[in-house]
């Protein structure tokens, strides 16, 4: 299932909304959004959380909108100021330089907000406790950060910017490192998720939608989105139905959708190092 996650309810918040909507607690979902942030939200129903796990969504797309000229604790609107500099004569070169910079391969320090757990416990929490939070850089890759539109305030300068990045990026943390690139400080206004992997907002449906009509993607479509296909004659179906190997596919580690040859999907398998491919997952039992 693809929602299209209302602002202001955590990812759980609409995980349990679904639950009581398709009257089943076997829901999860895959790529958290923050409460303040909208857009795709991808969940699995019954049998289909079993592929949450390995769904990789290593990129993502964004719409945002950044503010120059205040600095927050969590880095977008949420958090406290906790600094303020007049933005006004930040040139729109310097800021495309800024941005620029922000593109590529970065090591980036993720705000100190996040679900990361640091000894075991979410850095969030930590935060919200008082305690002083630093969390090392993570490597991650931005393809796309784009300007889109500039609108200038008295003191401050607000950015539309479109962002395409892979997993584990963050992109308020993209908004307080421009900010502190320019010397104004920095945070995210407005956050649109706008695809994550296969997934995109033609395909989502909003809470409201769904309460009319509780539309789902069909497992196999999912796993056909989502990862390699591999279909296989009768005698192998039999085999991965049961959970016995196959040769290998030589599509490498990650998981790779098995049809059986009526187009049933059958497992999630991997290539081992021993030239076999071991089942994830079977669906078809």
């Amino acid at each position: 299932m693809v929602v299209d996650k209302p602002g202001g309810m955590t990812s759980h918040d609409v995980v349990a909304r679904v639950r009581r909507l398709a009257g089943t607690r076997r829901v999860g979902h895959a790529g958290t959004l923050d409460p303040m942030a909208t857009g795709v939200l991808v969940l699995g129903v019954g049998r289909a959380t079993r592929l949450l796990g390995h769904l990789a969504l290593t990129d993502k797309a964004y719409d945002a909108t950044i503010r120059l000229g205040s600095a927050t604790t969590t880095d977008d609107t949420e958090g406290e100021v906790i600094a303020t500099t007049d933005a006004s004569q930040i040139t729109d070169d310097r800021i495309a330089g800024a941005v620029a910079a922000l593109t590529g391969g970065l090591d980036q320090v993720p705000s100190s907000v996040s679900a990361i757990k640091v000894d075991g416990r979410r850095a969030y929490k930590r935060v919200r406790q008082g305690e002083l939070v630093t969390l090392a850089p993570r490597r991650v890759t931005v393809t796309r950060f784009e300007v889109v539109a500039t609108r200038r305030n008295a003191a401050t300068v607000d950015l539309d910017v479109v962002v395409e990045c892979s997993t584990g990026t963050y992109v308020r943390a993209l908004a307080r490192d421009v900010g502190d690139a320019l010397g104004v400080g920095g945070h995210l206004t407005a956050l649109r998720r706008e695809r994550v992997g296969p997934y995109d907002l033609a395909q989502a449906r909003t809470l409201d939608q769904l309460a009319l009509e509780l539309t789902v993607l069909p497992l196999a479509a999912a796993a056909g989105a989502s990862f390699p296909r591999r279909d296989v004659d009768a005698p192998a179906a039999l085999d991965v139905s049961h959970g016995r190997p196959l040769p290998a596919s030589g599509g490498g580690a990650g998981p790779v959708a098995v049809f059986g040859p009526d187009g049933a999907l059958l497992a999630l398998m991997a290539d081992c190092d021993d030239g076999l491919a071991r089942s994830l997952a079977v669906f078809s039992a």
